[in-house]
């Protein structure tokens, strides 16, 4: 489970820094290229904003897709989508993403609602496994990065 002190930390980045500077800080401990949010738009999951560990600009193919082709689509509260190497991952044979997307680690966005907004996830296009202390952080913080998405002002 995450600090206080982390939490903490992680809160007032974002004051400071808004997703831009949450989503490094999220991003520089784990091995995955990209920390993402995306909300859910209908049918179509949109790219809020994602921090490229490499510090490039986001590629087109990043910023809407399909929600029946995104690994977002089996993401619920309480039932995060966690995949280290889709290549290997019986759930995900015959998948769009299967053996492109092959690390990816999300969990649900709740808005202060109740209903299910987006999901805050890390992912490369390489395997990459995540220790579960950094996929307890990430679950950890989504009800903050909810909060901040839904109302950026907040």
């Amino acid at each position: 489970m995450a600090s206080a002190q982390v939490l903490n930390t992680f809160s007032e980045i974002l004051k400071t820094e808004g997703l831009a500077g949450g989503l490094a800080f999220l991003n520089e401990p784990v091995p995955h290229r990209y920390t993402a949010v995306y909300r859910y738009a209908g049918l179509i999951l949109k790219n809020v904003y994602l921090h490229d560990a490499l510090g490039k600009r986001r590629p087109p193919f990043l910023s809407a897709m399909p929600l029946n082709k995104s690994l977002a689509q089996w993401i619920q509260p309480g039932t995060p989508f966690r995949t280290d190497d889709s290549s290997k991952d019986p759930r995900l044979a015959g998948h769009a993403y299967d053996g492109i997307l092959f690390s990816y680690h999300g969990t649900a966005l709740v808005a202060p609602s109740g209903h299910l907004w987006g999901v805050l996830c890390h992912f490369d296009f390489a395997p990459a496994s995540l220790p579960d202390r950094d996929f307890e952080l990430l679950e950890a913080v989504a009800p903050i990065v909810a909060s901040f998405a839904v109302d950026p002002h907040g």
